[in-house]
């Protein structure tokens, strides 16, 4: 920990300040204390601080008045706030507010401490350097817009829930949040709840103990445990079954969990995002989805643009799909004629970019290799398709014989393309390398040449 890092504690209770300060001086620092708002405001004047941990309820005002006050004034400086025993109201106001996180009473060391070393490493986030591979490409005013967010939103604790169609990258931008904040050294657990097992979702979340049920022959870590220190990512969260969003909701807002089969509950140190492409207000309306909980995960939206809605991002967007999945197949990187660019930029896109990255691949493997058409592109419209007709099938030809030929053709094609490497051919098709040999002898093309 760093020698220089200083907190200020503000409580109007001295045996609270006493025990924080205590802790603080031996994780190596230094601690200021203050039993109002009045004298909390005079220190933040004076000096400098890597952190603030601040009552809710003061002599002299709130402690969300101090929150904004530090917003205001000392943008830089981390505040975690400190609420009455499950008062989940005060804590999500507190990270609207613009907390960096929250402690609820009686305040258990084994939380504090990681609360402490995430926000002092907050001065040292910015410094991180992100994946490339992890980037939302784009300048379009929606994609600099979310950019921005999520610069904020990697220096707060606070829940994330991130909404947006299929195919819009709700999953990247948590990657880009974990990796942009104090958390980036930590785990990023990512679950899908609509592919969990109804009966098994309690034990993947929070794990259970050696004879729990039949079949328990050891513990075992849940989801909770996996992520600690690090970012718990809950995809298409609206999927969650009602009894498990209770049991969620508690392990959010008290910050613990309980094996199954254990009569003890252990504090747990995640950050939570979720995300869905359904609406959850009107899941909220119909009763589909818990009140709570939906307050809880909500705290601070970030809804990701559909693609139709930034065109002016779709050239270069594909030109960076395209370099990748060429790379991925050893080949030269075909340009797009202009009429391919007119296509994709007139095109809807309801399956987003996700759809992009498939039409992309499907034209990769339809084009003569030097360039990519609006033939090879093969997209449909509203009213119709701008494919272009395929060849008109013989009329002396049956059809089996006929969808052979266009098969056959295709192989062909795929194994030019790839200088006759069948796995990458295999690849540019679509199918397993097992399926390629398939066909290959099906069709009599299993011979070497």
């Amino acid at each position: 920990m760093n020698q220089q890092a200083s907190c200020l504690i503000v409580d109007d209770e001295a045996d609270i300040r006493e025990l924080l300060v205590l802790t603080l001086e031996r994780m190596q620092i230094s601690a200021d204390s203050a039993s109002n708002l009045e004298e909390a405001r005079s220190l933040l004047e004076r000096r400098e601080y890597g952190l603030c941990l601040t009552d809710m309820k003061l002599p002299d005002g709130s402690g969300l008045d101090l929150v904004r006050h530090i917003t205001q004034f000392k943008p830089g400086v981390p505040v975690a706030v400190i609420t009455a025993y499950g008062s989940a109201e005060n804590a999500v106001a507190a990270l609207k507010a613009g907390a960096f996180d929250y402690l609820s009473k009686p305040i258990s060391l084994k939380q504090l401490r990681p609360l402490i070393e995430s926000a002092l490493r907050l001065t040292t986030a910015g410094n991180a350097k992100t994946d490339q591979q992890h980037t939302l490409f784009g300048e379009s005013a929606p994609i600099r817009q979310v950019r921005a967010m999520i610069e904020k939103l990697a220096r707060s604790q606070a829940p994330v829930h991130i909404s947006g169609e299929s195919g819009t990258g709700k999953e990247l931008a948590a990657r880009l949040i974990h990796a942009s904040g104090p958390r980036r050294e930590g785990p990023f657990v990512a679950v899908n709840c609509g592919a969990l097992p109804e009966n098994l979702i309690e034990s993947e979340f929070f794990g259970y103990r050696k004879g729990a049920f039949t079949g328990a022959n050891q513990d075992r870590e849940g989801f909770f445990q996996a992520a600690t220190g690090g970012t718990l990512f809950l995809d298409e969260v609206a999927d969650l079954p009602l009894p498990m969003q209770v049991k969620l909701l508690r392990a959010i807002q008290e910050k613990k969990i309980r094996k199954i089969g254990s009569t003890q509950e252990e504090p747990v140190d995640v950050r939570i995002i979720s995300a869905t492409h359904r609406n959850l207000a009107q899941m909220l309306e119909n009763g589909e989805f818990r009140q709570d909980l939906y307050y809880r995960l909500n705290v601070i939206e970030l809804k990701m643009p559909a693609l139709r809605e930034m065109p002016e991002d779709i050239p270069r967007l594909s030109q960076r799909i395209l370099e990748k999945q060429a790379a991925a197949l050893g080949m030269d990187v075909p340009a797009l004629n202009a009429g391919a660019e007119a296509a994709l930029a007139q095109h809807a896109f309801p399956g987003n970019v996700r759809e992009l990255e498939n039409v992309l691949e499907r034209a990769l493997a339809l084009c003569d290799g030097e360039s990519i058409t609006e033939v090879d592109l093969y997209l449909e419209t509203g009213t119709g398709t701008t494919r272009t007709a395929s060849p008109a099938m013989p009329s002396d030809m049956p059809l089996p014989e006929y969808l052979e030929s266009l098969e056959k053709q295709a192989i062909l094609d795929a194994l030019e393309k790839t200088n006759n490497n069948r796995t990458a051919a295999a690849k540019l098709l679509g199918v397993s390398f097992r399926a390629l040999r398939y066909r290959l002898a099906k069709l009599g093309l299993g011979k070497d040449e």
